[in-house]
């Protein structure tokens, strides 16, 4: 019997990722799966080398660098029927006209959401234990602390605010369990005993931001949470209180967090800012009491390959008739990153 045909396929992305995604045994193990050229890798839809392939195209797999699917990238791909995307939200990537034409849509976002939690997790139990601080007083006096600076060290009953149960945060919390903290929750959609099933108590977003000495925050950028945590919501953070952001710059007012935090009266751990990056002035490059990293929580070098295999899987699934495992629908999209 002759073997099925293989869907067509093409990649749109920044081809600079593609080989962390995709390398050598999960590409062929792609290959056996679909019809694709791991030579052509498009960036614009307009490109006319590009037109035949696209013309013919079943799935698109698509990454960062990816233009935007909008009514014109769909009508040079007429037979799209999935877009497999290797990377985390695809709020920027589709629009109307895909969803209107029925386009399934798959995300790699669980797998982003890995080590994103891990990078979270570390963090929190640096921060229990002062590790920015003493680096920064060792680093000036060469001393080792007294016990008068180290009181208020340690990570025993450590109370960790986690504002969203989103993916990143569900999987913060698991990773949680095992440490004697004090996990508290604040989502609108998650009930009390959601919360105390997943090893947290449920808070009004205000009462969280009171009792916690850590808060991370792992909610949607949606415009319901634009700058959720504003300058009063800031203020009821206890002294010497720590903010946390691998989720989106915009949730936190800025303007308000540089204020508590060039006063010293908070510290904060920041991955992600609003803008992004900085300005080149921003006291916050240079403050002890600020953490600052670019971008970096999420998947990065040899992690890419674990949202590659995602798209593999999933692919693999709908080749076999199974839907999709990591289906984004659209109206997920109101209150998903």
């Amino acid at each position: 019997m002759p073997s099925p045909q293989l869907p067509r396929a093409v990649f749109a992305m920044d081809p600079v990722h593609l080989p962390l995604l995709f390398p050598p045994p999960l590409m062929e193990r792609l290959r056996r799966t679909a019809d694709i050229d791991p030579g052509l890798v498009v960036r614009d839809f307009t490109d006319p080398a590009a037109a035949g392939a696209l013309a013919s195209a079943e799935v698109l797999i698509t990454g960062w660098g990816c233009p935007h699917l909008d009514a014109g990238a769909l009508a040079a791909a007429p037979r799209l029927d999935a877009v497999l995307h290797a990377a985390g939200s695809v709020r920027s990537l589709v629009g109307d006209a895909l969803w209107e034409r029925g386009v399934k849509v798959s995300s790699a976002v669980t797998g982003n959401a890995v080590p994103v939690a891990e990078y979270t997790l570390a963090m929190v139990l640096l921060v229990g234990k002062d590790a920015f601080d003493h680096r920064e007083r060792f680093r000036r006096t060469h001393a080792y602390p007294g016990p008068a600076e180290t009181a208020a060290t340690g990570n025993l009953g450590r109370r960790v605010g986690v504002i969203g149960a989103s993916r990143v945060g569900r999987r913060l919390l698991e990773l949680l369990r095992p440490f004697d903290l004090t996990v508290l929750l604040h989502d609108p959609y998650v009930s009390p005993a959601e919360a105390a099933a997943l090893g947290a108590e449920s808070l009004s977003l205000e009462d969280l931001l009171r009792h916690s000495d850590i808060v991370s925050l792992h909610a949607p950028d949606i415009p319901e949470t634009h700058h959720m945590l504003d300058r009063d919501r800031l203020a009821l953070v206890r002294d010497g209180g720590v903010l946390i952001n691998t989720a989106r710059g915009a949730l936190v007012d800025h303007d308000a967090l540089a204020d508590e935090l060039v006063s010293g009266r908070l510290s904060a751990v920041l991955d992600v800012t609003d803008p992004e990056p900085l300005p080149a002035g921003s006291p916050l490059y240079h403050l002890p009491n600020v953490f600052l990293t670019p971008h970096i929580a999420g998947s990065l070098g040899n992690e890419l390959e674990r949202l590659g295999r995602i798209v593999v899987e999933e692919l693999e699934r709908l080749v076999s008739g199974a839907p999709p495992a990591h289906e984004v629908l659209r109206a997920d999209l109101a209150r998903v990153a």
